[in-house]
Formats: C-alpha cells, structure tokens, sequence
C-alpha cells in the first residue's frame, strides 16, 4: 500500500511539472505535438503545411478564418494544402465535392468559405449527391462537367490516397496539421498539457502558436 501511496504521488508531481513546464510557445513532443517515426516527402523548399479538416466538423468550421488570416500571416514561408478526410465504409459526398472542385481548379477560399457557410449557416448538410450537385450549379460551375468530373477515376484516386494519408499521419480527429511531412499537432494536443483554454477561441490561438514554433523548426531544419 506504501508503494502504490508513492507511485500515485510521483505521477502527480510529474503531471504538474509538466503543465507547468509545457506551453504553447515552448511545446513539447509527445505533447503539444508528436513527431512521425518516418518522417513524409515534403516540398524540398518551403515548410509544408496540411490540414486534415472535414466540411460536417463544427470544429473545423469556427477554425476556418481564423486559419485563412494564420495562412497569409506565413506569407512565402509555407506551402499549405487540404485534405478532406475519409470515414471507414461511408461515402461522404461533400469529400467528393472538394477533390471535384480542387481537380477543376475551382477550389480557393472564397468556395472553400462559401461550402462552410451553406453547410453550417444555411443547414444544407450536402450529405446527397444531388444536394451537392445543386449546390455547386447555384455557384455557376457547369452541373454536367461537375457531376462527369465527381463520378470519375481521378475524384476516386483522391479519395483513396486521403484515407492513405490519415493512417500515415495518425489521423483520428481534426481539425488536425502535419507539418512538412515530419510533426503532427491540433488545437486540441496544444492544450492538452494546461488545459488553460475556456473558448474555442483560446484553443485556436493556443494551436497557431504551437504551429508558428513546428514552421519555424522545419524551415529551420531546411538550412
């Protein structure tokens, strides 16, 4: 009983050192962050920068401006990329419609806001294909072109290297980012040694400071 009263006792102390010692400014492997044990091709040049984010996720949604103002912060330091997740045995036609949009080169962040907003403001789940296809005709894209685009090999290959990417970066919730092929950190993991976030607000800031210091470290590692 005196061992286990010693064992719990040092695992607490060891837990407050470490919310103490870890904060988004000065982040921790294992932490804030991990660190893939096979480092991913990335651009040779600047820091690659991925979201895993999902069109349905709220989280990703109350993320999403906030991301776009961080993006064009980094200016010429980053080359940043989407991916819309996969979900095991579910066709999910709002993935369909981004890779669609993305291989017609259709895809900024005027559409990208435009999809959040019709999805989360104006409760259109887009959860059918032919919600989509309305969707997209009403933005003046031509419905035909889009849906022999959407049904063809090239949207599926996009699908299938999307979920190829979640088990090479251990993605299992999102809004998630994988820092040039080499860490993977969220919003969530940079709070997860203080819990001192009260808002999402606070959550987002918390994750860009821990993104600006893995951007910093890959271009830093570049030299």
């Amino acid at each position: 009983m005196r061992v286990l009263k010693y064992a719990v006792s040092a695992v607490l102390m060891s837990a407050v050192v470490l919310s103490a010692s870890a904060s988004p400014t000065d982040p921790k492997n294992g932490v804030e962050y991990r660190t893939l044990p096979t480092p991913q091709q990335a651009d040779a040049k600047k820091v690659e920068v991925i979201e895993f984010f999902d069109y349905a996720c709220p989280h990703c949604y109350a993320l999403d401006p906030s991301l776009q103002a961080w993006i064009k912060k980094q200016g010429g330091n980053i080359i940043f990329k989407r991916v819309h997740i996969s979900r095991t045995g579910t066709d999910l036609p709002q993935q369909k419609m981004f890779y669609t949009l993305e291989s017609m080169g259709l895809m900024n962040d005027a559409m990208n806001t435009k999809i959040f907003t019709e999805m989360h403001v104006n409760r259109n789940r887009m959860n059918r294909d032919e919600m989509v296809f309305d969707f997209i005709a009403k933005q003046g894209v031509d419905r035909q072109k889009f849906i022999d685009v959407y049904r063809g090999m090239g949207v599926q290959g996009h699908v299938r290297r999307a979920s190829s990417l979640m088990d090479t970066y251990g993605v299992d919730s999102w809004p998630m980012f994988a820092i040039d092929g080499k860490y993977v950190t969220s919003p969530a993991m940079s709070d997860e040694a203080t819990k001192a976030a009260t808002t999402e607000a606070q959550l987002h800031a918390q994750g860009f400071q821990v993104m600006d210091v893995l951007v910093a470290k890959a271009k830093a590692e570049k030299k």
